[in-house]
């Protein structure tokens, strides 16, 4: 009865690594300088590919002299290989050839420095990996320099796949607040930034365009992050100022990131366990929060509101999960005696909470997983204590999200908590299992007074993600179950297709829910897309890789399921990659399955 549950591990997006300019056209020779002699260059060229599409990361190490200004230059070998938005540098292209020329923060390089550019491009056919590189003109790598004529006809490869709608609109509402003062609602407005790694993604895949400019969450879930990991299959190669530098370009009013990285983390799991120790705590404050935090204290961002979501799969577990319940873990033992979940929270609370334009969300799970007396009120408590805790106070809590990277669904229509089928309540289904609640939005709000009674601000709001808890599509029901009994009433009329509750990792039949929008129902913030569309919860066999993504078996669609999911099979989609890594199949049945339709 005591349901477990935990949200999907790590899953960050692709990313970026800050805003340059893409700049089609002709051809720009590659300039040959008077230091050419002593110029000499490392070239590491890496991407992330999918069908139609891929991020690449190049860094450039100079070995030569000191250089006050480059343009690196390379031809691709696939006329189709298209540069689509660069960061970091101003690129152009002409036919196959490229060039990427420095900007005014990175143009000095020392000898022995190194700087990192970026973009996002297109292909079909084949995308091989350039292998001959130019610097300032110079061969680097065993490359070839590029003629230094420039065509007399324009380009005749025009973009396979050029972005539909991108975000550079000015916002239709600008914020109305000073910088650095918090107002009741960050998501009131303004516009939400689109984070454009995720967005290239979405719109490689057929019909992706239709949402690929929702907002969604930056997941930073391990310390590269902060600074960007090009050659990550699960983040991007943006890092967090790049990111806030492309949602001032954006004209963005808000920007969502989630704080990922606890000690132990998501101690009851296995896909998303992290890269710190049980006993890192100090780690976790001095390499991962005060860097997030004075990145995103710089005066250059104060117009900008930044969102929290703070520590997912954390809290809760430490009333459900623990070695006294079934199903608990030694792990989450662990890190309720020594504290490393409260006080991590509590330091990050204080620590971002310092910043005037953020705004923190701490999880709060989801009805599935909290909606029981026994864990709905303990709960409560242990959140009071962590705001608390490592000296921050409730003043730094801003509101609270449930349903992050789950599937419960939003409102049930067609039965409710109090109904009765043949003098026996709801509640006494298998599938509601004396719940006291069958959905999220009656969760939230129930759960935000809770909240507010143990002590948190009155004007807390909430939040609840929406991304992947449509369950519409042919599956979905159009009226209540039969009445033959509290089992075919409810199980007739659910529009959450799940076998169990407990199932949680890249779920069959699940779809896209509703679209971010700003305080859609009392007491709610906004809908969010946290869970950004598309990105896999885990993997579905084990995968060996260097992200430290472990293997869960209720990521297994073999499995046939624990304790925690009543024994149900686990649900799960086949042939997944690893949490947070790009999983089309699921964006495809998301998009069919969209409730509200596209």
């Amino acid at each position: 009865m005591n349901v477990w549950r935990r949200l999907t591990g790590p899953r960050r997006a692709l990313a970026l690594a800050g805003a340059g300019a893409l700049v089609a056209g002709g051809l720009v020779t590659i300039p040959v300088t008077a230091a050419q002699a002593a110029t000499q260059c490392d070239i590491a060229y890496t991407s992330n590919d999918w069908p139609g599409g891929f991020t690449a990361s190049v860094t450039i190490k100079n070995v030569g002299d000191a250089l006050n200004g480059w343009t690196l230059g390379w031809t691709f070998a696939n006329s189709s290989q298209r540069v689509q938005q660069g960061w970091s540098a101003t690129f152009t292209q002409s036919g196959s050839q490229v060039t990427a020329r420095s900007l005014s923060y990175n143009g000095t390089l020392a000898t022995g420095a190194s700087t990192s550019i970026g973009f996002n491009g297109a292909w079909s056919g084949s995308n091989p990996k350039p292998t001959s590189f130019t610097l300032n003109g110079v061969v680097c790598n065993g490359g070839t320099t590029p003629p230094t004529d420039p065509p007399t006809d324009p380009p005749t490869d025009p973009p396979t796949d050029p972005p539909t709608d991108p975000p550079t609109d000015p916002p239709t509402d600008p914020p109305t607040n000073p910088p650095g003062t918090k107002v009741d609602n960050p998501y009131v407005g303004v516009r939400g930034y689109v984070n454009p790694e995720w967005k290239a993604k979405a719109d490689a895949e057929a019909g992706g365009s239709r949402v690929s400019n929702n907002p969604t969450a930056v997941w930073l879930d391990r310390i590269a992050a902060i600074n960007g990991t090009p050659d990550s299959s699960s983040n991007g190669a943006f890092g967090v100022r790049q990111h806030l530098d492309e949602a001032l370009r954006q004209g963005a009013g808000y920007i969502q990131f989630v704080i990922y990285n606890l000690p132990g983390r998501d101690c009851s799991a296995l896909a998303s366990n992290g890269e710190l120790g049980p006993d890192e705590l100090p780690k976790y404050k001095a390499q991962y929060i005060d860097p997030i935090a004075a990145i995103q204290g710089e005066s250059k961002y104060s117009s900008l509101r930044i969102i929290n979501i703070i520590e997912i799969d954390s809290l809760p577990n430490l009333v459900t999960n623990t070695s006294d319940q079934a199903g608990g873990t030694v792990m989450c033992d662990t890190v309720k005696a020594n504290g490393a979940y409260v006080n991590g929270v509590g330091y990050a609370l204080a620590k971002l909470g310092a910043i005037g334009n953020v705004y923190n969300y701490i999880d709060a799970g989801h009805h599935g997983w909290l909606g029981w007396d026994s864990n709905f009120v303990p709960t409560s408590n242990i959140l009071k204590t962590a705001a608390v805790a490592s000296g921050s106070t409730v003043n730094n809590v801003h509101g609270f999200i449930t349903n992050t990277a789950n599937y419960s669904a939003l409102q049930e229509p067609y039965f409710k908590v109090t109904d009765n089928v043949n003098g026996q309540t709801v509640r006494q289904s298998k599938w509601v299992d004396w719940n006291f609640y069958v959905d999220e939005l009656s969760f939230a709000q129930a759960f935000r007074n809770q909240l507010v009674s143990v002590g948190f601000n009155s004007n807390i709001g909430m939040l609840i993600d929406t991304s992947r808890n449509g369950w519409g599509g042919s599956a979905r029901p159009t009226g209540p179950g039969a009445t033959t009994s509290v089992d075919t009433y409810v199980n007739g009329g659910r529009i959450d297709r799940r076998a169990h509750l407990g199932n949680w990792c890249n779920q069959a039949g699940a779809g896209l829910g509703e679209r971010p929008r700003a305080t859609p129902a009392t007491g709610i913030d906004a809908y969010v897309w946290v869970k950004p569309p598309g990105e896999s919860d885990g993997s579905s066999k084990e995968i060996p890789n260097n992200e430290g993504k472990g293997f869960d078996r209720m990521c297994d669609p073999t499995y046939g399921g624990n304790a925690r999911n009543g024994n149900n099979p686990s649900g799960a989609l086949g042939d997944a990659p690893i949490s947070g890594a790009w999983f089309s199949a699921q964006f495809q049945e998301l998009m069919r399955n969209a409730y509200p339709a596209l």
